[in-house]
């Protein structure tokens, strides 16, 4: 009888035994451990695995592979309810972890402590299950070593069992701190050893100013957070402007906002994406509005914000819409401009003003202003340029707008690069209109080289043109040639190529070319009035006042002059 009451007496002692090894601080932290489903574009299920909160607010750890793929992703706690991950705020595929962030249902959610120092080898370590029953069962073990990560951060290797279904659960401390994130176990002993990286280094885990870029993070579909400085941040955002699709970058600039109040930044670039779909529907303007007083009322620098107010209306002007929202007009942005101006007076803000004029044809006002910008630190082949057609465009003497274009090509990288050969091809016709054919024609040569020869017909046309007037026979009528070459069609290059011939001449052939010309077109007054010059030259007055005639009913606007001459 004794020796039946032995067993279950024994029994009891080591039940009681390990139920007195069992933490205190495991029933408590183990409600810390969810559950996590994933699901794919189509809105199918992914993965299920595991992960645990660090934070009260919803900041949570688990394995990159669960959300490899994931278009969205839902938490379930120890206790049933479902929360949503709302944004991706790192992950490192090598060591399989991920930090993100759960849109909490609570004002604050079950969190484990991470530990600040790794455990020794040799320390007892404790892997908590997700569960939704009471039992506060868990798997025990020991720290068998203790690899380092990263410089600062621990890969550890754990001798314990890991269980199915256990991976990415918290593996702890004795004081009830996380320390790593059980990982699946490979290798040839799955019994005794398992793994887990380093909670310190899952913590670690950020999005910087490059992450759009990165192949890990491109992997996963839910919304990606921002950098923690601001730096990083708004270059994050200015990036990111170009990549994503238009909702996903106003959720970012609304998150920007959110994480950074009182960066002026965020409301700007805002403004500006409300403005860029106030095309559609005027109400974005009154959003754009509204951001633009909120970064005038955060702003340390408020001549930034007045500069960005102008230029947007001076943009939106530019656009020519069809109907003007209340007082986004030119005038309204000079104001604002001259606003920024008056509290300091950076060159920038005075090249605006500059563009601003100019676009209102205050010619005066606008050369001016870029004659101050051309005497500052921001001067550049661009601003010389606007300095030139602003002073061409007000009547000026033409030599002094081609010495203006001249700084421009000073300041562009030597050799000129097909980048800054279009101002060779402007010095070219500022040349031209200033009587100096032979350096337009050096232009369109500077030009070509820059350009590595792949030009098109207009070119050649052009530089035809310059030719001719430099009196370089010869080149014009190669360069025509080149030009009907490239485009056969074109009764303009045709047309020219008569008068080259004409000038150096060449009658026969450029009759020839004209009744061509006829031929495909018998309304083009031109080539009446340029088949008439040509039997002029060889004494067929009679036959040459009748095509002047022809020209004239055709509403040729230079033949009167030669029917008075030649056609008493």
């Amino acid at each position: 009888m004794k020796k039946i009451l032995i067993l279950p007496l024994l029994l009891f002692f080591l039940i009681q035994g390990s139920m007195a090894q069992t933490p205190k601080w495991v029933e408590k932290a183990k409600r810390a451990v969810f559950s996590v489903v994933t699901y794919d574009k189509n809105d199918k299920m992914l993965n299920t695995g595991n992960g645990f909160f660090v934070s009260e607010d919803g900041l949570a750890l688990s394995d990159y592979t669960l959300f490899k793929g994931a278009e969205r992703a839902v938490v379930i706690t120890s206790e049933g309810k479902q929360m949503p991950v709302s944004l991706i705020l790192g992950a490192n595929d090598m060591y399989d972890v991920i930090k993100f962030r759960v849109a909490i249902t609570e004002k604050k959610v079950p969190a484990l402590i991470v530990a600040k120092t790794a455990p020794a080898v040799g320390a007892d370590a404790w892997m908590l299950p997700y569960s939704t029953q009471k039992s506060i069962a868990c798997v025990t073990g020991k720290v068998k070593e203790v690899s380092k990560v990263a410089g600062e951060y621990h890969y550890y290797t754990l001798g314990m069992q890991m269980k199915d279904k256990m991976v990415s659960c918290p593996v702890m401390n004795a004081e009830g701190q996380v320390f790593g994130i059980a990982q699946k176990s490979s290798g040839i002993d799955t019994v005794t050893t398992c793994y887990a990286a380093g909670a310190a280094f899952a913590m670690a885990q950020k999005i910087s100013a490059l992450s759009l870029g990165d192949a890990a993070l491109k992997k996963i579909g839910i919304r990606k957070g921002l950098p923690e400085t601001e730096d990083q941040a708004l270059v994050y955002l200015f990036m990111a402007s170009s990549s994503l699709s238009g909702d996903d970058y106003e959720k970012l600039l609304d998150d920007f906002i959110r994480q950074f109040p009182a960066n002026a930044d965020g409301y700007l670039r805002r403004a500006n994406y409300y403005a860029a779909k106030g095309k559609d529907d005027q109400a974005w303007y009154d959003k754009a509005v509204a951001d633009f007083n909120q970064a005038l009322k955060v702003a340390q620098k408020k001549d930034d914000v007045y500069y960005n107010i102008g230029k947007l209306m001076y943009a939106y002007q530019l656009s020519k819409p069809e109907k003007t929202y209340k007082d986004w007009t030119y005038d309204t942005a000079l104001q604002n401009v001259r606003q920024a101006i008056a509290i300091d007076p950076l060159p920038i803000y005075i090249q605006m003003e500059g563009d601003i004029l100019f676009a209102q044809q205050d010619y005066a006002g606008a050369l001016a202003a870029y004659e101050k910008v051309n005497a500052s630190n921001i001067a550049s082949p661009a601003t010389f340029f606007s300095a030139a057609k602003t002073k061409e465009l007000a009547k000026g003497d033409p030599k002094e707008v081609v010495a203006l274009m001249d700084s421009c090509i000073a300041r562009c990288p030597q050799p000129i690069t097909a980048d800054f050969a279009p101002y060779l091809l402007e010095r070219a016709q500022m040349n031209m209109n200033a009587g100096q054919p032979r350096n337009a024609m050096l232009d369109y040569d500077a030009y070509h080289t820059a350009v590595k020869g792949e030009v098109n017909d207009v070119f050649y046309y052009y530089r035809e043109q310059a030719a001719l007037k430099a009196r370089q026979f010869q080149r014009a009528l190669d360069d025509i040639v080149k030009a009907i070459e490239m485009n056969p069609t074109d009764l303009t290059y045709q047309a020219e190529h008569a008068v080259v011939n004409l000038r150096v001449g060449r009658y026969e052939e450029a009759i020839q070319i004209l009744n061509n010309i006829l031929k495909a077109d018998p309304k083009y007054a031109e080539a009446y009035r340029l088949l008439g010059l040509c039997q002029i030259q060889l004494k067929k007055t009679d036959e040459a006042c009748g095509n002047f005639k022809k020209a004239k009913e055709l509403g040729d606007p230079n033949v009167d002059e030669l029917i008075t001459k030649y056609c008493k």
